[in-house]
């Protein structure tokens, strides 16, 4: 049952809470990683290893909080991070996610992987300024193309394409623990066609070890290449970003063939262990970048002060993604809300102390790494 407690001070106390009440192959699915969990844990250890040098004497009587992007005016620089199966974590799932994020002004990426339809959670959450469907590659690309077009008229207003699961990380929680979708949830993306309901009976398959492994064997293309974009490209005229992104000429490559952003991710520490840290890759892809399209991190954002290091280390926006899932358990829609609020609370006050009255004023020389020589450091 949901925590009626709603009364924290900060994110980080929200984990051990919802542990307590999902259950072991849920709380095992959303909050493992892959192999060791090495970049799970340097995930957030990345962001205390940086420093921040306030400006002073500056007017900060008003902070603005806001940034634009795709043209539009979200409240901060935040996005809800494409999370799967979110009725594991309460029977709202998606839809109470979806409201609250509406509620609080900021953008969410619904996830292919969903318990509940894409055009449900666009309806649910039509009162935000905009919501993007994270797609994972079939190779079947005429179900591809099926599910693009139908995010484009369900009123979607970008695409986000998972680029760095070719095969699913080891995830040794889900295999000790034998993670199946319960019964009672279907992954309702993967629907109404006949090989999306045999992807469903691989999840829901009474075989050993992982059901969602299964299902990623199966379907996922492990022979994607940079000319998926311009394919899809030709058969939606929705903005792409590439999600997944560590390596500077990836970025590069990513943006010539045709990126309207670029994610950097290591998929929550799922993927490739002994990865770097988001917020480590994060400088030099922005510099390979070079203000050509948005760039976006996710991976380890607890605190206010986190997303100041991450945009003033080159990212436009930052996406938060485990303390989402923390708070629907705890709350459905007003747990997430609160989540959100916390949030864009810390920001603003950290902001304040920064000496930073909008977030243009964010620059790189206010983060210094430890190893740099104060006051000249260079990231």
């Amino acid at each position: 049952m949901p925590d009626s407690d709603l009364t924290f001070q900060n994110l980080e106390e929200l984990k051990p809470r919802a542990e307590k009440i999902l259950s072991r192959q849920a709380f095992g699915y959303y909050a493992s990683g892959s192999e060791s969990e090495s970049t799970l844990r340097d995930n957030e250890a990345s962001f205390k290893r940086y420093r921040l040098v306030p400006r002073l004497m500056v007017d900060v009587s008003k902070v603005d909080t806001t940034v634009t992007l795709l043209g539009r005016k979200i409240a901060c620089p935040v996005l809800v991070a494409p999370m799967a199966m979110q009725r594991l974590a309460h029977s709202d799932g998606e839809l109470a996610t979806s409201r609250a994020a509406a509620a609080e002004g900021i953008p969410m990426v619904q996830s292919t992987m969903g318990t509940v339809e894409l055009a449900e959670v666009r309806r649910a959450g039509k009162a935000g300024p905009m919501m993007m469907f994270q797609l994972y590659v079939f190779k079947e690309r005429g179900f591809v193309k099926q599910l693009v077009q139908h995010a484009e008229k369900s009123g979607y207003n970008a695409i986000v394409v998972t680029v760095d699961a070719p095969f699913l990380g080891k995830r040794e929680a889900d295999e000790r623990e034998g993670f199946k979708l319960p019964d009672h949830l279907r992954l309702e993306n993967l629907t109404g066609l006949a090989e999306a309901a045999r992807m469903e009976r691989k999840v829901h398959s009474k075989n050993k070890g992982s059901g969602i492994a299964l299902h990623f064997a199966d379907h996922i293309d492990p022979s994607l290449t940079w000319d998926f974009i311009p394919w899809l490209h030709s058969i939606t005229r929705l903005p792409i970003f590439l999600k997944g992104v560590l390596c500077p000429e990836d970025a590069h490559m990513g943006v010539e063939a045709g990126a309207d952003g670029i994610i950097v991710s290591n998929h929550g520490g799922r993927q490739l262990d002994y990865a770097p840290a988001s917020l480590d890759a994060l400088p030099g892809i922005a510099a390979a970048v070079g203000k050509r399209v948005p760039v976006l991190v996710d991976g380890g954002v607890r605190r206010g002060t986190d997303i100041i290091k991450a945009l003033a280390m080159g990212a436009d926006v930052v996406l938060i993604g485990r303390p989402i899932l923390w708070g629907l358990t705890l709350g459905g829609e007003s747990g997430v809300r609160k989540v959100l609020e916390t949030i864009k609370k810390e920001l603003r006050l950290s902001m304040a102390l920064m000496g930073c009255p909008s977030i243009e004023h964010l620059g790189r020389g206010m983060v210094i790494a430890p190893w740099d020589q104060y006051p000249n450091a260079r990231l």
